[in-house]
């Protein structure tokens, strides 16, 4: 597989607070790689800084070289720049960054109900994710490509609720809208940032499985955050294992969670509670 993206020493400051510590990762066309890791280990500030969405106050370093970009012409490339270069995320100004944004490189939110306009319909808000990379489509055509994205990720009768708001939908259907919105354009690569935290077992596993069908359909590569390492199992290629900031163990998923070599990532698997744990015995601690 040809590579897809190609992180180096990665570092992000916020003042004097170090967020992420020098990490280096890479992802191939199609695979999936997951990021693991406790609350604030930085698994987050990875994923924005890809997409150029940390603000002001983010102080980012390093190289974030992309290798999927095959559309020249429609965005705006440093002189250096030739149709076989790398094109590094981190030097690109805004203007070139919001066109790669949901065309090359789309996100998925953790929380639905936030990431969502509670006051413009969903089928509106599906459209202007089309429209924002083809301004020539017709309203129309913007409303049906949003309209086979929402039938694509499985919402019953979506020509009926294209006009419905967020709040009318479940957690499991919002969850579903978010997904339509960042593959209406066909991206190369999807980050989704714990796109199950918020959902029951049930609707967890609709998900997962919605997620594999697409990356079988559309050749997907994806960086899967998540702090649950059984659905990093599930769905993931490979594993990095984050702490404080740095990458402290990665590999293929098999061996680093089942052979795991870092203490930190021992103690993460330690900790995950199954049906032969003692209930009168307290969880491990993470150290």
């Amino acid at each position: 597989m040809a590579l897809l993206l190609d992180v180096r020493n990665l570092q992000i400051r916020f003042g004097n607070a170090h967020a992420v510590r020098g990490i280096s990762l890479h992802l191939d066309e199609g695979e999936v790689l997951g990021l693991v890791g406790e609350s604030g280990s930085g698994k987050s500030a990875t994923a924005l800084a890809t997409m150029g969405l940390l603000g002001p106050a983010a102080q980012v370093t390093g190289q974030m070289l992309w290798q999927g970009q095959t559309d020249l012409n429609s965005v705006k490339m440093p002189i250096a720049s030739s149709p076989s270069a790398q094109l590094d995320l981190l030097q690109q100004p805004s203007d070139t960054l919001r066109k790669l944004r949901g065309r090359d490189i789309a996100m998925i939110f953790q929380e639905p109900m936030t990431a969502l306009n509670p006051v413009m319909s969903i089928g509106r808000q599906v459209a202007e994710c089309a429209e924002a990379h083809a301004p020539s489509f017709t309203g129309r055509e913007a409303k049906r490509r949003a309209l086979s994205a929402l039938e694509s990720v499985a919402i019953p009768d979506a020509a009926r609720r294209y006009s419905d708001y967020p709040h009318q939908f479940s957690g499991g259907q919002r969850q579903r809208i978010l997904i339509a919105m960042a593959l209406i354009n066909r991206p190369r690569l999807l980050i989704a940032d714990e796109p199950t935290t918020a959902l029951d077992v049930t609707v967890q596993a609709q998900i997962l499985a919605l997620l594999a069908d697409l990356r079988r359909e559309h050749g997907l590569a994806m960086l899967f955050i998540s702090h649950d390492l059984a659905v990093v199992a599930q769905v993931a290629d490979r594993v990095a294992v984050m702490r404080a900031g740095q990458i402290v163990e990665s590999g293929p998923v098999r061996q680093v969670l089942t052979q795991p070599q870092h203490e930190y990532t021992r103690s993460l698997l330690a900790a995950v509670p199954t049906l032969r744990t003692d209930r009168n015995r307290p969880l491990a601690m993470v150290v």
